[in-house]
């Protein structure tokens, strides 16, 4: 029902109205009378009527001034003017404030019931209308985020749209981008679900006070902001970021942060983030890349690559070395900054180089290990590759060396032993007459497994048995001694010696014993 205010300032014409008029069955409810212009205006107030019926002549405030200001407060009321015969005049200004019925006195219920029938119908149609634009404006409102990160998508990756494209869109979305943006681009930890882009933009919204644009390209999540001209906030909001989708989701984010510039050159702002995420191959995953960071020069030229350099450490099973050469190895990548895909053909070559060095049986483990490996994003995940290969086989090459050399330190032994009585005995002698070997490696080899020189171990052994000879044989000469433990015919010699590994002349020993 239309609630109905009826105004006449004749209490006859007034009461009549209200009788015979059926407001029911025009679908209205008088809800009110008043008897001037002034009363009716507070009615209005107070009952908010949808339909006025009023007299023209009224006291304190006329008809038309009811009219003139009722428009202005209350503009969705429509209005039925009743006027005497001869004030045509005034029907000529009611219209002016968009009065379309217009009845002379005296009037009838079906007169009133047509003109309220017709205004029924007028205002049944505006509230469709209403209702079909505001349906309009809710779907709108749903979608025109849909249509802003598609935009958003295509101005920044497709070279056809230019500055006609980006104002009829700024028109559209009512944007006003006078002053200066950044872009920041997210990168996530492989692997990661596809809701997981949606989280890092949902957390980003909340954390930078909703970006401007916001889209996901590909397996990225792009955001346009406000350049707020502290870089130094914006940097610690970024690694908040971070760390609460880290805490969440136990991934990684790394983040390119572009140059300040307009809207316009976002195409330009774009690629330099792809290029500072490109950059990001150097670094470990999760940091904040910057133009600045990507600032140095390529140095292609001065990488020098020398795979024997990890493989000799890794070959010998000298853990240590081959973690230094291995940091050498990344570090002289990460300085020259070369291409990735040139530095991963680096990093193969190396990979190939060293697992020539495994167990024979495992070779073909590590090189189904290959496509993971071409497939990491960061030059700090290659290096903990290689170094869990190096470590593996440094190991194993460590326990077949540590074999190998206690045979021929076991070799050595027996040969001194032996050969105590052969004066021309000597890591020399015995590195190249008997086992055919390098005479500084077999004395660094000996030293490492035995603790001691190889000439002290000889000394050594041949005093100790001297002292066993003396004891079988108490009435020994020093000089036959001498010249049985390979000391020739110098007993002094033998003497001094004796002395300084026993404690005693070889003469006071054989007192001490009898």
């Amino acid at each position: 029902m239309y609630k109905v205010l009826l105004v006449d300032d004749e209490r006859l014409i007034l009461d009549g109205i209200s009788r015979i008029v059926d407001w029911a069955s025009a679908g209205t409810a008088l809800a009110g009378t008043a008897r001037n212009g002034a009363e009716a205006f507070e009615r209005i107030a107070e009952l908010a009527p949808d339909i006025v019926i009023t007299d023209v002549k009224m006291p304190v405030m006329d008809g038309l001034q009811l009219v003139e200001k009722a428009s202005e407060a209350y503009p969705h009321i429509r209005f039925i003017v009743l006027s005497g015969f001869g004030e045509f005049e005034y029907a000529s200004r009611a219209m002016q404030y968009g009065v379309k019925h217009y009845l002379l006195k005296p009037t009838n219920e079906h007169k009133i019931t047509g003109a309220l029938s017709e205004l029924i119908a007028e205002l049944g149609q505006e509230e469709r209308r209403e209702a079909f634009l505001q349906q309009m404006k809710t779907e709108m409102d749903a979608v025109m985020p849909h249509v802003k990160e598609q935009f958003l998508k295509e101005f920044v990756t497709n070279k056809t749209f230019g500055i006609r494209d980006w104002e009829r869109y700024r028109q559209l979305f009512k944007l006003d981008y006078d002053y200066r943006v950044r872009l920041i681009l997210f990168q996530l930890q492989a692997p990661f679900e596809f809701e997981h882009l949606f989280a890092i933009r949902n957390i980003a919204g909340d954390v930078l006070a909703q970006p401007l644009l916001s889209t996901t390209i590909g397996d990225h999540v792009l955001l346009v902001i406000r350049e707020a001209g502290d870089g130094d906030d914006l940097q610690r909001r970024l690694g908040r970021i971070r760390d609460i989708f880290q805490d969440y989701y136990k991934l990684k984010a790394t983040v390119a942060l572009s140059e300040p510039d307009h809207i316009t050159n976002a195409r330009g702002l774009y690629r330099e983030t792809l290029s500072c995420l490109n950059y990001g191959f150097y670094v470990e995953e999760g940091s904040l890349i910057t133009r600045k960071d990507t600032l140095l020069p390529s140095r292609d030229d001065s990488f020098a690559f020398d795979e024997e350099r990890l493989c000799m450490a890794v070959r010998s099973g000298h853990l240590e070395e081959a973690e230094a050469a291995l940091a050498e190895f990344i570090g002289g990548l990460k300085e020259a900054q070369l291409d990735i895909g040139v530095a991963k053909s680096y990093v193969l070559q190396q990979f190939v180089a060293l697992i020539r060095l495994c167990e024979p049986g495992r070779m073909g483990d590590y090189y189904q290990k290959i496509p993971a490996l071409v497939d990491l994003t960061t030059l700090h995940a290659i290096q903990a590759f290689l170094e869990e290969a190096a470590k593996e086989i440094a190991r194993w090459n460590y326990e077949q060396n540590v074999n190998k050399h206690s045979a021929i330190v076991r070799k050595v032994i027996a040969i001194v032993e032996a050969q105590l009585g052969n004066a021309e005995l000597s890591l020399n002698w015995v590195a190249q007459e008997m086992l055919y070997m390098n005479a500084d490696y077999l004395g660094k080899l000996f030293k490492k497994e035995t603790g001691e020189k190889f000439s002290a171990f000889v000394t050594q052994s041949r005093i100790k048995q001297a002292m066993a000879d003396i004891a079988a044989e108490p009435d020994v000469k020093i000089f036959e001694l001498a010249e049985r433990l390979g000391f020739g015919d110098n007993p002094q010699y033998f003497s001094q010696i004796f002395k300084k590994y026993a404690g005693c002349t070889p003469s006071e020993y054989i007192k001490s014993l009898g």
